[in-house]
């Protein structure tokens, strides 16, 4: 009786969560960034005032050998039963060696 109650529950939480909304990353305005971004003068500094800390970082490596600090915000939320209907957005921003926007890229879901 206590295998067919912990499966009872088992199963309870199992269709319980796939109800359940997913967040990956931390939200972030684009619009912000965009209406302050200037090419080669907007710094690291300024960025994270605006939008926080990145949620991840790397090294960008240009055809030419040319070496790109990158941040990348990002963030995801959707139903897990459905991830078709998630909503996803991504900024991608590109460093010079003086910490200065040299580049940058975002894209979004369109629903």
């Amino acid at each position: 009786m206590s295998f067919l109650r912990s499966s009872a529950v088992l199963l309870s939480l199992v269709l319980l969560s796939a109800c359940n909304t997913v967040q990956l990353g931390r939200d972030f305005d684009v619009g912000v960034f965009a209406a302050k971004i200037e090419r080669g003068v907007t710094s690291q500094n300024q960025v994270r005032s605006w939008l926080g800390e990145p949620t991840s970082v790397g090294v960008s490596l240009a055809v030419d050998g040319e070496r790109f600090d990158e941040w990348a915000y990002y963030y995801a939320e959707g139903e897990l039963a459905d991830m078709s209907t998630a909503k996803v957005k991504i900024l991608q921003i590109k460093f010079d060696t003086q910490g200065k926007v040299r580049a940058y890229n975002w894209s979004a879901s369109r629903h």
